[in-house]
């Protein structure tokens, strides 16, 4: 493709994504293909000669666009969003354009000053204290890891980079029964072990219990075993349940344990002042994550980590080898170093147009719209006889069910409701997925998309309505 070529192909690649954004409606919010439907359609071997943009794009038309589920559709309330907005994806457009690889200061300058920034307009924006240090990193799954490991150094004396573990000692780490998988992962990857990670007990909110952390902290002393770390979360992903955060943080600082929060999703919230009561006591954590690329209108993927000890994350990840020495060493900050990952995307670009196009306001009117929309559901939910509730309303996720007064047994009722999310989604007119909240079938519905209005919530309310009476 000569340059002539990819002008004209541009051109008529930002007209398509132009119309895919007007009408992502027309399409089924969840793809309508069976497994290896997609798979069947494309050969088995590469071809041999180059082929024209004309017959690539006509390919993806016919072959990719059916199996793709419409994360930026306003009818996808399933899992938690990956948000777009237009100006983070010209951002995108950039990026790519650029290709740069920003793993230090000299390879791009711009690249790691822009991500100094941004990262401090957004500790500002959701109400963190001063002394936090943020980095961009590709998930929160990553963040989480990379506090994981910090904490481990640091207990550790930074030994187990040097020597691994020492088969004598024994470690814990803390979360509840509610927390995000990717906390099992880390303890996987950091060498701890699945059988280190204590899983706290849970109130009738599905948050933590303060005092049942303690009691496995102490027991654990007694028997000998290190606490590392902590995870509190705010927002769950199950049912985006807050864990009190001050009383946990108050249990970390007094037997010296790393907190981490996570606030992958919920996270976004804390840009409204009204919200940060959720974050009260996160001055007394030692490090913080929310995804941007969730909630706050950028392309995924862009989590934003932050730290207070910087230079223990430094050196826990810091390998400098003569290839990688630069004049400017300690003047700059060398972001390759800050986290799992040697190459690092340009993902600040994207924020620093996010923000910049809708302004503070602009974002928290957005997030406000969100939450008001979650709150007339739920009163509609309320309201409904043979519908209920299954955990309480804390951001802008609804957990509930179906509940016919004649069904009393937890194995009909979810049954019925599994056939109902079935159905609803085969519709392809919105997309909502499940999770289990003590034992029981529950269907979840974020409101989050970024274009999802008050008409998109309600005709997905009256199918749900409409479909309950077919589940049964």
């Amino acid at each position: 493709m000569n340059h002539d070529e990819f002008r004209k192909n541009a051109h008529e690649l930002v007209d398509w994504m132009a119309d895919y954004l007007v009408n992502v409606r027309d399409y089924p919010v969840k793809a309508q293909t069976k497994p290896n439907d997609i798979l069947s359609q494309l050969p088995k071997t590469p071809p041999e000669n180059g082929e024209s943009f004309e017959a690539i794009f006509r390919d993806f038309e016919k072959t990719i666009i059916p199996g793709m589920t419409h994360w930026q559709h306003p009818g996808f309330f399933a899992y938690f969003p990956a948000n777009s907005s237009p100006p983070s994806l010209l951002a995108e457009m950039l990026t790519s354009t650029l290709a740069a690889q920003c793993m230090s200061w000299q390879t791009s300058p711009a690249a790691t000053e822009l991500e100094e920034r941004v990262m401090q307009w957004l500790g500002q924006m959701i109400g963190l204290p001063d002394n936090f240090t943020g980095v961009i990193q590709d998930t929160a799954s990553t963040a989480t890891l990379c506090a994981i490991l910090t904490a481990r150094e640091r207990i550790t004396s930074f030994t187990v980079n040097d020597r691994g573990f020492d088969s004598t000692a024994k470690y814990a780490l803390y979360c509840s029964t509610e927390t995000h998988s990717s906390i099992e992962k880390a303890a996987k990857i950091a060498g701890f072990g699945r059988q280190c990670l204590r899983k706290i007990a849970v109130d009738q909110n599905y948050a933590m219990i303060p005092q049942e952390l303690e009691n496995a902290i102490r027991a654990d002393l007694v028997a000998g075993v290190k606490p590392v770390a902590v995870v509190a979360t705010i927002g769950t992903t199950g049912s985006t349940a807050i864990d009190p955060l001050r009383p946990i943080a108050e249990i970390c600082q007094r037997f010296k344990i790393w907190l981490h929060v996570d606030a992958a999703f919920a996270g976004t919230a804390l840009i409204l002042p009204e919200m940060r009561w959720m974050n009260d006591g996160v001055e007394l954590a030692d490090s913080f994550v929310f995804n941007p690329h969730k909630w706050m209108f950028t392309n995924f993927d862009c989590s934003a980590y932050f730290v207070k000890d910087a230079e223990s994350l430094v050196r826990t990840f810091e390998i400098l080898p003569e290839y990688l020495k630069t004049a400017e060493g300690d003047r700059v900050k060398n972001y390759r170093d800050w986290g799992v990952q040697l190459g690092r995307r340009f993902r600040a670009l994207k924020l620093w147009f996010v923000i910049r196009s809708y302004g503070v306001e602009g974002l928290q009117s957005l997030v406000r719209h969100h939450l008001q929309l979650a709150a007339s559901l739920k009163t509609k939910i309320e309201s409904s006889s043979d519908f209920e509730l299954l955990a309480p309303l804390s951001v802008n996720l609804l957990c509930f069910r179906y509940h016919p007064k004649v069904v009393d047994s937890l194995e009909q009722l979810n049954a019925i409701n599994e056939r109902l999310l079935e159905i609803v989604n085969a519709t392809g007119k919105i997309y909502i997925t499940h999770t289990k909240l003590n034992g029981a079938y529950t269907l979840r519905m974020v409101i989050a998309q970024t274009k999802v209005t008050e008409s998109d919530v309600d005709s997905a309310w009256d199918l749900i309505l409409a479909t309950a009476r077919q589940a049964r």
